[in-house]
């Protein structure tokens, strides 16, 4: 019903930037947060950024002052902007989003197929 889909990893070097990018698709009523999560080699999945429907936005310590999320709501899209890039930054970024399936009074949570971001030192 829904399908998040990510774009935008690739290799970078130490200091680099890219961004990222999640369009949502689907039988979508509205969509409450959006939200990215990385997955680094051998650890589990840790929120990295999230962003309320009203722009509200919280980074985990280790990203804040070099990651920005934002979100344009008219396309259903949230972006992850990564600067002064690290190699503990490594890992497979996915993200969520909290949607209201059009006819439903529920929030489910959907999640992106995953892309690769590679930080070399």
């Amino acid at each position: 019903q829904v399908q998040l889909v990510e774009s935008g990893g690739g290799l970078v070097q130490a200091g680099g930037s890219l961004r990222l990018s999640c369009a949502a698709s689907g039988s979508i009523f509205s969509i409450n947060a959006m939200s990215w999560y990385r997955r680094a080699p051998g650890k589990q999945r840790k929120l990295v950024a999230r962003i309320t429907s009203g722009g509200n936005t919280n980074y985990a310590d280790s990203v804040k002052g070099r990651f920005t999320i934002s979100r344009d709501n008219a396309k259903n899209t949230a972006y992850l902007q990564m600067n002064s890039l690290k190699p503990e930054d490594t890992g497979v970024y996915y993200c969520n989003a909290v949607v209201q399936v059009t006819g439903t009074t529920v929030l489910d949570y959907y999640w992106g197929q995953g892309t690769q971001v590679t930080v070399s030192s």
